[in-house]
């Protein structure tokens, strides 16, 4: 039951935000009483840094299944996309609640979600450098800091929502742009392949979708 209560309210704190929703509310999908909850979780606060230790577990999740997939060029436009995919579609009222109200639990989990995914990232550059396809003399950290400012632009603070675009096509037209910046000749063939590949597979589920 724990479990459930955890996946529930993560969906629920993911689509209504954090300060406005009760426990009732959170639970409420599960036909549960706050004494049930309470059995498990001593307060809001505890389930919340618990839901968000969950959601950090399922992103990562998604990124190991690519860590060994691709080339080195689309993996790394793969990782941010998967990012974006995931992240994008969260009302933003989520993250600017975890901030104001929770800012300990959000300097937490940044520090969490850094520690992993920057250490995976710059790693995967360097390698990109290793295999000329990335241009040597970039510094790794600043590319990464650089992209994460885009990304969490994109997809937790709804600066481009204004757009009325895909998150796919958002992508393409910044952090694709930027990774264009730092291939090589062989690099850049690379990545522009997998952008038509990708751009393909949406258009065929797009029609796939359509007939249903």
């Amino acid at each position: 039951m724990k479990e459930e209560i955890l996946q529930t309210s993560l969906q629920q704190f993911l689509h209504y935000g954090i300060r406005k929703v009760s426990i009732q509310k959170l639970v409420e999908p599960l036909g549960i009483s706050t004494k049930t909850v309470y059995k498990y979780f001593a307060n809001k606060e505890q389930l919340l840094e618990e839901a968000l230790y969950l959601l950090y577990k399922q992103s990562f999740k998604e990124w190991e299944k690519r860590l060994a997939t691709y080339n080195t060029v689309a993996l790394f436009f793969d990782l941010w996309y998967s990012g974006i995919e995931i992240e994008y579609n969260v009302n933003k009222i989520f993250y600017q609640d975890l901030r104001y109200y929770y800012p300990a639990l959000h300097e937490q989990y940044e520090a969490l979600l850094t520690k992993k995914y920057k250490k995976q990232l710059i790693q995967i550059i360097q390698r990109g450098i290793a295999e000329d396809l990335f241009l040597h003399g970039i510094i790794t950290e600043v590319i990464f800091e650089a992209i994460s400012v885009l990304f969490k632009a994109i997809a937790r603070e709804g600066q481009f929502n204004q757009f009325k675009t895909t998150s796919f096509d958002i992508l393409l037209n910044t952090i694709a742009v930027m990774i264009r910046g730092f291939c090589t000749p062989k690099g850049l063939q690379l990545l522009e392949a997998h952008i038509q590949h990708l751009t393909k597979m949406r258009v065929k589920e797009k029609a796939a979708a359509i007939h249903v």
